[in-house]
């Protein structure tokens, strides 16, 4: 069995002291590939520093939307400099976060905007953070026409998915899926994504799957914990877990433009399953 984990924040400061045997954790667990998540530009650089040289791990670069305050006129030439880089698959984690406010609406708006556009005018792919935003994230995404994208760590209702679905996007589930107070609701709207547009991620080291058992010590999720993931998702569709990860694995080569061999390219040539 070979998976993808498409969203994982290894420059947290709790993965600095054994990265090392987190990524070799995870390959002993089957995963083939990790996206390494950017979310400053700071934070993008030490993403990308990660992947170099990596024949296991890629990048993504962007501003999250908590950040967008801090954001200025060197921000969209900063990121666009990391995104030329092979390494980079994908702008973001940009876009809307209207739960928690940490940066005003209307720069969350402005800079998720900006992002956008560079995704686009560099024909990379977008990888997408939205809570508490719909409708206003879809009709942003809409607005532009975007369709080389995740919606990354899906956890909304049936009326946000069929708007994302209705875009063509690729759909993110994580460990909320395993969560029977928050997550049950996934178990059913995870049927209503089409098996193409289906990928897998643990967001690590955040929501660790509830149903872990043994929990790990500081509840701190990592990306050996993506086949949970993917069993529990497996069992959701009633499909036998092997084929589920061979279909979530080249949905992320086809997002991502993985290559066999660990090389990122525009051509999109699909990672074997």
């Amino acid at each position: 069995m070979k998976l993808v984990d498409i969203g994982a924040n290894l420059t947290h400061a709790s993965f600095h002291p054994d990265l090392a045997q987190v990524v070799a954790r995870a390959r002993e667990a089957g995963v083939a590939r990790i996206v390494v998540t950017g979310t400053t530009v700071e934070d993008s650089q030490k993403a990308l520093d990660l992947s170099t040289g990596s024949d296991f791990l890629f990048a993504t670069a962007g501003v999250h939307p908590h950040h967008a305050r801090d954001c200025g006129p060197q921000t969209i030439p900063a990121l666009r400099s990391l995104a030329v880089h092979p390494r980079i698959v994908a702008l973001g984690e940009c876009g809307l976060d209207f739960n928690r406010n940490y940066s005003p609406h209307p720069d969350q708006e402005r800079w998720f905007v900006a992002q956008l556009e560079l995704g686009l005018s560099l024909n990379k792919p977008l990888f997408l953070h939205s809570r508490d935003a719909h409708p206003r994230f879809y009709e942003i995404l809409k607005h532009h026409g975007v369709k080389q994208a995740v919606a990354h760590c899906f956890t909304g209702e049936r009326d946000e998915l069929r708007a994302y679905l209705e875009l063509d996007l690729y759909v993110g589930i994580t460990g909320w899926i395993c969560d029977e107070r928050r997550g049950r609701h996934l178990l059913d709207l995870v049927k209503e994504i089409p098996k193409e547009r289906l990928v897998l991620e643990t967001d690590a080291p955040y929501l660790t799957p509830r149903d872990l058992r043994p929990q790990p010590r500081a509840r701190r999720n990592e990306p050996a914990f993506l086949p949970h993931i993917a069993r529990t998702v497996a069992r959701a569709l009633g499909r036998p877990v092997e084929e589920l990860a061979a279909e979530t694995t080249r949905n992320a080569a086809r997002l991502f433009g993985l290559h066999e061999s660990g090389t990122a390219s525009s051509a999109q040539r699909p990672l074997a399953a």
